[in-house]
């Protein structure tokens, strides 16, 4: 019977809990778009444009690229 004394408001205080989380996870939007995840995995991806960011680190990896190989062209004919 003790136990009971300690499991009724440990269980009160996880219910109070569990809602809160909910009433704070409604107002951020989390149940805003249900059906948006579970369709999307049938979309192709096949039309992806990257975004601006991503092509400025790829053409900054490029010219990276492209210079370490300059780099390396002219190290080698300066041994010869």
């Amino acid at each position: 019977m003790d136990v009971i004394y300690g499991l009724i408001p440990m269980m009160l205080f996880f219910g109070f809990l569990v809602v809160v989380v909910f009433i704070w996870m409604a107002k951020k939007g989390y149940f805003d778009d249900m059906d948006g995840q579970a369709n999307r995995i049938l979309m192709d991806d096949d039309d992806f444009q990257p975004s601006a960011k991503q092509e400025q680190d790829n053409k900054g990896e490029a010219s990276s690229e492209q210079g370490s190989e300059v780099e390396q062209t002219k190290d080698t004919a300066a041994d010869k």
